[in-house]
């Protein structure tokens, strides 16, 4: 049964003193919460009326902890703004090359967030150009799953190199980086605590989101078991707790909650957040899986609300060693850029949903990527050999660059990677031979000598170091690889350079980059073509539909340029 949004005084009255006198849930041996009737967390009684229709959790005492002092909010359906019909993209410039002689270090934080390339999608499908600045290539490349060697017995992640001609630069080299993660099977993993942080805001009533939400949410409750617990806040013009603490195996409780959700009023997201992280901590399972499952269109526009504010909480409530995912919802007024920073502040990944199948593939096929981290705050360096590279630059990543010194300070935040995970990284190398092309002159240096060691004269085109910490590790561990450039022609990479050539490619065509050279859609479907011996989830093909979709739309200007 649904509860509608505006209740009668009298019943609101009754859900309070409900709340202020049921007894406190009954545990299990297992610590999990029983049955619906009579639980509570925070005072909150389970069986109340829709609890984010009436009550909300102060934010300032969630900061700490629950608290059993409640209030009363009356939501009428509609209140709140509907939101501005833009979408918020953060703006970023492709890389520019780098000197190796001025500048030998590149170094960033991976990135295993995916929006992207579904948001890419959705533009397609109806026909649109994106934006330029919805294209992000390194999460492009990053939806995809490439056959490289599994790990190493104890270690999270293989680290694979390649190096081969460039497709739309026949005078440069593409190095590929690429890491696979251990995968692991969601169903053994371990117990884990999820807290569902649903925005129902007015926004929300579209049938692309809140709908979306309940049909995502539901299949990722179908992957747990009874191990697990479940948490579910929402929130709109305030924060509430809709379901306490749950055993995962009580499917009627859950479901039922999620069924209950309905959108309407403004988007107090601070406060949720507050709230969902407080409830995490409450029944943190140490050594389990905690995380906070945000699903938004992102607009929040009460209290706490824009992006800086937003990113510092996030901040200082990741530090619970609760994790957090971003899942992205609905066109119009998304704001992609707030969402993306939530992720990457809370250790964790930002997706979008934009159909049933995307919701599959993220929260099912997916599901231990998405939710289960085998390593925190990964950063890579490479250093480049002057003899053999005279510049270099880094394709995509543009909001993910580390300054050199930050990769041996554990103190920097870097990003996550979870189970089965694949991250590709390519660089575009410049040899001394075609150095002139992208030199700019740059007054030689008064007081030292830039000169190469006696180590350049070794063959070896740079060095691939990686950081990283255990999931609730403070301090990281190093692993460093040389790479070879044995001289590879067009021809001769391997099928997975390829295929990441071709997703790069098709970046900085629809971005319409300046360093995109020969890149054209034709080329993208040549590349993609030859990378379609390995696809274990069928997305490449899907990726090929993509790019004749392309085709059609890449006659209209790219937007923002």
């Amino acid at each position: 049964m649904r509860h509608p949004l505006l209740l009668p005084l009298a019943v609101v009255a009754l859900a309070l003193a409900a709340c202020a006198s049921a007894p406190p849930a009954p545990e299990s041996s297992g610590g999990v919460a029983g049955g619906v009737a009579g639980g509570s967390v925070g005072g909150v009684g389970r069986d109340a009326p829709t609890l984010y229709d009436t009550v909300s959790i102060r934010a300032e005492a969630a900061k700490a902890s629950l608290t059993r002092e409640t209030f009363t909010v009356i939501l009428a359906p509609g209140e709140g703004s509907p939101g501005l019909e833009t979408e918020n993209y953060a703006h970023r410039d492709d890389a520019d090359f780098h000197s190796v002689l001025r500048d030998p270090l590149s170094t960033f934080s991976i990135d295993v967030d995916t929006a992207s390339y579904a948001r890419v999608r959705r533009y397609l499908a109806e026909g649109a150009r994106p934006p330029a600045d919805a294209v992000r290539i390194e999460e492009l490349l990053n939806y995809f799953v490439y056959d490289d060697p599994l790990p190493a017995a104890g270690e999270p992640f293989s680290v694979t190199t390649e190096v081969a001609a460039c497709p739309w630069n026949a005078a440069h080299r593409l190095l590929r980086i690429a890491l696979r993660a251990v995968p692991v099977q969601f169903a053994g993993r371990r117990p884990g605590h999820y807290v569902f942080l649903v925005d129902v805001s007015g926004s929300m009533d579209q049938p692309d989101k809140l709908p979306l939400v309940q049909q995502a949410l539901k299949l990722l409750a179908g992957q747990l078991t009874g191990q697990d617990l479940v948490s579910i806040v929402a929130y709109a013009g305030a924060a509430g707790v809709v379901l306490p603490p749950t055993a995962a195996a009580d499917r009627s409780a859950l479901e039922s909650a999620i069924e209950n959700l309905q959108a309407g009023g403004s988007t107090a997201g601070g406060e949720g957040i507050l709230l969902a992280y407080a409830l995490a901590r409450e029944r943190f399972i140490p050594g389990g899986i905690n995380r906070v499952i945000l699903a938004t269109d992102g607009d929040f526009n009460v209290g706490v609300s824009s992006e800086g504010e937003l990113t510092r909480l996030i901040e200082e409530q990741a530090k619970s060693g609760v994790f957090l995912t971003v899942l992205g919802f609905g066109t119009g007024n998304l704001q992609d850029a707030k969402m993306e920073a939530l992720a990457d502040r809370g250790n964790g990944q930002f997706a979008y949903i934009d159909s049933p199948l995307e919701a599959r593939r993220a929260l099912v096929e997916q599901a231990g990527g998405t939710l289960v981290t085998v390593a925190k705050d990964v950063k890579i360096q490479v250093e480049f050999n002057p003899a053999e590279v005279a510049a270099y630059r880094l394709i995509g990543y543009e909001n993910r660059l580390l300054a050199a010194e930050d990769f041996r300070d554990d103190t920097k935040d870097a990003g996550e990677i979870g189970a089965g995970h694949s991250v590709v990284a390519l660089y575009e190398i410049v040899p001394p031979a075609a150095a002139q092309a992208v030199e700019r002159p740059v007054d030689p240096l008064r007081y030292q000598a830039l000169k190469p060691s006696e180590a350049s004269a070794s063959g070896e085109l740079g060095t691939v170091k990686l950081r990283f910490k255990a999931p609730d590790g403070d301090t990281s561990v190093e692993r460093a690889f040389v790479v070879m450039d044995t001289g590879r022609g067009p021809g001769e990479a391997t099928s997975e350079l390829k295929f990441a050539a071709s997703v790069a490619a098709f970046g900085m065509v629809l971005r319409d980059s300046p360093h995109r050279g020969g890149a054209s859609i034709e080329l993208v479907r040549s590349l993609a073509s030859a990378g379609l011996a390995y696809d274990p989830d069928g997305q490449r093909a899907g990726f090929l539909q993509l790019v004749d979709q392309a085709g059609a739309a890449i006659g209209t200007p790219v937007a923002g340029r």
